[in-house]
């Protein structure tokens, strides 16, 4: 009776003890991941991008969609500053909720925006690229980029000026369509010069090495054929960097890459 007694104590001390092990194991993989949506006309419920919430959810992963400083509705609200505090508050937003390892996936300005965050040092375990857009290097080179390099030159001509804070009408170029900007010339320029931490070519040699960065681009994207030289070969060197070309354009790419992201996320952030 006594010897049975033992075992079944025996057992339970086990259970308990292998329970208390496996939880903490089980939390060191509570992923939260940050998606940051495509500039206006993007916003936060971008039928391109937005499903891809519910494709991490069904992972048991925390997932957020925020709707940020560049889209449809808040076109630009402030500078590129006031961005990366938005984000890094989702980001601590999702700390809260119990994440403990943090992947920002941004989709065309949401790229850019993302590496911005960690280049400066922000709070994130991976980046996921998909479809990347904004290119105030190109704006300012490129005879395409035209109305936009002429704004720019405005809007350094009015900071100079002292005029910085003065709310004017710049242009902006998305995926080939011309569209008006009513913000300050210091946020203009925040988001556009080229020089500005909105320029990804300028973040990416800055990221952490630590960090491993996934960048995915439709064979129909505009940046397709240049993208790797532009900014992915600038990345520090990291054995988990992913590049991966797909079928289709710059709104097909979170769709069409929905499983190699997902794949990719759980080789990034393993323990």
């Amino acid at each position: 009776m006594l010897r049975r007694l033992f075992s079944a104590c025996a057992l339970a001390t086990f259970a308990l003890a292998a329970a208390g092990i496996a939880a903490p194991a089980a939390a060191q993989e509570r992923i939260g991941v940050l998606m940051l949506h495509g500039k206006n006309p993007g916003n936060n419920r971008d039928p391109n991008f937005s499903p891809l919430k519910d494709t991490f959810e069904r992972q048991g992963w925390l997932a957020t969609v925020p709707d940020m400083p560049w889209s449809r509705g808040r076109y630009l609200d402030g500078g590129l500053d006031k961005a990366m505090a938005e984000i890094a508050g989702h980001i601590k937003g999702l700390r809260d909720q119990g994440a403990t390892k943090i992947v920002i996936i941004g989709h065309s300005m949401g790229v850019p925006t993302s590496m911005a965050h960690a280049a400066r040092g922000g709070d994130v375990d991976a980046l996921i690229g998909l479809a990347p857009g904004h290119a105030p290097v190109g704006y300012y080179t490129q005879p395409w980029g035209k109305p936009v390099h002429d704004s720019i030159n405005e809007a350094r001509a009015l900071v100079a000026a002292g005029k910085g804070d003065s709310r004017e009408r710049f242009s902006d170029v998305n995926q080939g369509r011309q569209q008006t900007v009513v913000t300050t010339a210091k946020d203009f320029l925040s988001y556009f010069d080229p020089t500005s931490d909105a320029e990804m070519s300028v973040t990416a040699p800055r990221i952490p090495a630590k960090v491993p960065v996934m960048t995915v681009i439709g064979e129909k994207d505009p940046l397709f054929k240049t993208i790797k030289v532009y900014y992915v070969d600038k990345l520090p060197a990291n054995p988990k960097n992913k590049f991966l070309e797909v079928s289709g354009g710059h709104l097909d790419t979170p769709r069409v890459a929905s499983d190699e992201i997902v794949a990719w996320i759980k080789t990034a952030v393993a323990p």
